[in-house]
């Protein structure tokens, strides 16, 4: 494709939405593309770490939905990153509905180890009440606020007519429920279920396929991807501070050429340019807000940053000599009896954080992980967790395991866990729909600066990232997308007239 001129084209951030970005703008012509990174390295929310011998994920997790629809998953399958049964028909044809159906274990706090039987029962009653969460987006209409107030209310409403056959276990059940609320809180990355909006709540769509996770580990994408690119495209720990936009003044920079962007650095270096790609976190958004852009943002912009939901989903890796948990087990619900009230946040955050521990997936396949667990626990309880030594945190969820399991001998060798809300460039782990914000907020944000009506120099700061895709948001597969969605924004403002139709 042959430019009209060659733009310099700035990409903040080396996640997987930027490095998709600038290959495509790459394959497409353009030849001053930059990516300014204010870590050592690229990947953002991927990182792949690890606990001994074993390789763990850090951050991003699984390839949700992998089948030919998902980017993600087309991209591994092409450099050869999955397994057979990840890549077979089979596997990207089941349809999970975005909840991995895993065999589990529960532990209950008083030692008891509980049956498919008793504890089977709840789980479909609340995946149901789930399901009809969603079907408001669709339906129109929103009977309360929020996820958590309707789950909550349902599921008191509908129990006791539910199980009045089965009065035993009534209340084991909506201990039950209580864990699967603290469970989604992780799914949804939010402190509490009340916070994520019941209107917006099914604009997440999920694709098909058994959710799966690469051998070599996430990051092996990001190489793949990385060396694709030409040496030097990256600005490594160089932090951006403000971006001045709409720059008027008709002052040639080095180039001679005058720049509507100016990029100002932390250590001073700015950078001229004619677009800019930010592809930051929501929560480094919502953080610098005031201060990342100059002008301010948009007061529209400004509000739905404020609207939408960035919260903390945390992992806690533990290593075993021996696993306490069945051979077929992957999933382990850790159930507090005493929480029969259905309430997903913890009143006394520093005393009992632990609560907010919904339990763990079993590392798979144990010839290749040993004997490994991943907690998982999200909001201000995970958050708190950060800020505690490593032999703190193993020894709460050591205390723990052993009161859930009645073996006061249980200790695991080795603890790593993630630290998302701390990383002073994620500020958190992922995007919800908050309660109060809509898919409005989503496509606002993903609006280039200036706005259409304006008569300054178009697409100046466009906006990538995972937060601004409308159906995808909080996964990997959104972040590519939404990146690929901003390039080919530019490659369309760049490419003539007489080309596209010539298409048509």
């Amino acid at each position: 494709m042959a430019l009209q001129r060659d733009p310099r084209i700035f990409i903040i951030g080396c996640g997987i939405s930027a490095i998709g970005a600038a290959q495509k703008l790459l394959k497409h012509g353009f030849r001053n593309v930059h990516i300014i990174e204010a870590t050592g390295k690229s990947g953002g929310r991927i990182r792949t770490g690890r606990l001994g011998d074993n390789i763990v994920e850090i951050g991003a997790n699984w390839i949700h939905g992998p089948s030919k629809e998902n980017p993600v998953f087309r991209l591994a399958c092409d450099y050869q990153l999955l397994d057979k049964e990840s890549m077979s028909e089979e596997n990207q044809a089941v349809d999970i509905g975005g909840h991995p159906l895993f065999v589990p274990n529960w532990f209950t706090s008083s030692g008891r180890k509980l049956g498919p039987e008793v504890m089977g029962p709840a789980l479909e009653f609340f995946m149901k009440i789930l399901e009809r969460s969603q079907q408001f987006y669709d339906s129109g209409g929103e009977p309360m606020p929020s996820v958590g107030n309707f789950v909550k209310s349902e599921a008191k409403r509908l129990a006791p007519e539910e199980w009045k056959e089965d009065q035993a276990n009534i209340n084991i059940r909506m201990a039950m429920i209580n864990t699967l609320l603290k469970l989604e809180c992780c799914v949804s990355g939010t402190h509490t279920l009340d916070d994520v909006g019941l209107g917006a709540f099914g604009m997440y769509k999920t694709l098909p396929g058994l959710d799966c996770t690469f051998p070599g580990g996430y990051e092996g994408l990001i190489d793949h991807m990385m060396k694709e690119l030409p040496k030097g495209i990256v600005s490594y720990n160089k932090q951006v501070k403000c971006i001045h936009w709409n720059n008027t003044k008709d002052e040639p920079d080095s180039t001679a050429r005058s720049a509507p962007v100016k990029i100002e650095c932390v250590d001073g270096e700015i950078f001229a340019a004619d677009h800019v790609i930010v592809t930051v976190s929501l929560g480094y958004l919502k953080k610098h807000k005031d201060t990342f852009l100059s002008p301010s943002l948009p007061l529209n912009k400004l509000h739905s940053i404020q609207r939408m939901g960035f919260g903390t989903n945390n992992k806690i890796f533990l290593e075993f000599e021996q696993p306490f948990w069945d051979d077929d087990c992957e999933l382990i619900y850790l159930v507090w009896e005493d929480d029969t009230d259905l309430c997903d946040v913890i009143s006394d955050i520093k005393t009992s954080w632990i609560r907010k521990l919904t339990g763990f997936t079993v590392l798979k396949p144990t010839e290749r992980f040993g004997h490994v667990l991943c907690g998982w626990i999200a909001g201000h309880e995970s958050e708190y967790m950060e800020t505690l030594s490593e032999f703190e945190v193993l020894h709460s969820v050591t205390q723990a395991l052993r009161k859930f399991t009645g073996n006061p001998t249980i200790s695991p060798r080795k603890l790593l866990r993630s630290q998302w809300f701390h990383d002073p460039y994620s500020c958190g782990s992922y995007t919800y729909v908050a309660k109060g914000c809509s898919g409005y907020d989503i496509d606002n944000l993903a609006e280039p600066l200036p706005p259409n009506s304006s008569h300054s120099k178009p697409l100046q700061v466009l906006f990538a990232g995972e937060a601004t895709h409308r159906s995808f948001f909080s996964t990997v597969h959104g972040a590519l997308m939404a990146g690929w969605r901003e390039a080919e924004r530019l490659i369309s403002h760049y490419t003539p007239a007489s080309t596209i139709s010539s298409k048509l």
